[in-house]
């Protein structure tokens, strides 16, 4: 089978959920090969993601790693056969990698989790929000492109708009209501639409308000996505170098906290409602 030229976030978060395996058992590349009776770059190649393993590979390998969580080996069982080509391949080679690495993400992931200081959350968004949004980049985008990333952007909404939804929570401070990321007409159909969406039982809006005392901590805008099992949940953040995918426990666990404590100062749903439909009004 020939190697992969370039494995999907997907698939590179497989391979290092089996390289913690391996470290974890104290095992060698070279010991885990005899085990399955490959060599040494066989392992090698399946743990930097450029080629697959087979259900049966991986179950082999999880026992002889003395892997006895039965849940999170079925998990990456289901991430090693899985062969989903889904509607964000149709992007590739048009958009950045990470584009569609996190359409894949969300199209897996079994909740959602945003919190956003300065923008709506992309999910939320209108078409005309996204498009002035994608405008204000600097370098500016070349028409063409900036079209193709509102409309991947619109598309991603399938989780949330979709036969099977996945259960969405957003926590938005009032600075994101507030500023104009396009026109007045254009910044008040946004809320509205947040409004819409906000009906819908799987989706939770919360707002933090600018006169909430004592709030500090989380100042940056953060995503996390559940995987099948908590220890294949994954956080994503937005750079000026670019999307990071975030997979660490550790690390994790930083954004599980955050998140809470973020989830925790915010206003209620209901009272977030009040407040969007405020400053809807008030625009």
């Amino acid at each position: 089978m020939a190697l992969r030229s370039e494995p999907t976030a997907r698939q590179l978060r497989l391979a290092m959920e089996l390289r913690r395996l391996r470290d974890a058992a104290g095992l060698t590349a070279r010991q885990a090969a005899a085990l399955l009776g490959v060599t040494a770059p066989v392992i090698s190649q399946i743990e930097s993601g450029l080629a697959g393993v087979s259900e049966q590979r991986l179950r082999r390998l999880a026992s002889h790693y003395a892997c006895t969580d039965e849940e999170f080996i079925d998990a990456l069982v289901a991430m090693a056969t899985d062969r989903t080509r889904g509607w964000w391949e149709e992007y590739r080679g048009l958009l950045p990698t990470p584009f569609l690495d996190l359409a894949e993400l969300e199209h897996h992931s079994t909740h959602r989790c945003d919190v956003e200081f300065l923008f709506i959350p992309g999910l939320l968004q209108t078409p005309e929000y996204a498009r002035a949004a994608f405008s204000s980049r600097i370098p500016e985008l070349p028409d063409e492109e900036r079209e193709l990333r509102v409309r991947h952007r619109m598309q991603r909404k399938v989780i949330l708009t979709g036969p099977d939804p996945t259960p969405y929570e957003a926590v938005v401070h009032e600075a994101a209501l507030r500023i104009r990321v396009g026109d007045r007409g254009g910044a008040r159909a946004q809320l509205f639409r947040v409004l819409e969406l906000s009906d819908a039982d799987h989706i939770t809006v919360r707002v933090i308000p600018f006169d909430l005392d004592g709030f500090g901590g989380a100042w940056s805008p953060m995503m996390l996505a559940g995987g099948r099992v908590p220890r294949l949940d994954t956080a994503v953040r937005d750079a000026p170098h670019g999307t990071g995918f975030i997979d660490s426990e550790a690390q994790l666990a930083v954004f599980r906290t955050l998140f809470r404590r973020v989830e925790a100062v915010s206003l209620d749903p209901s009272r977030s409602r009040d407040f969007i439909h405020r400053v809807a009004k008030e625009l």
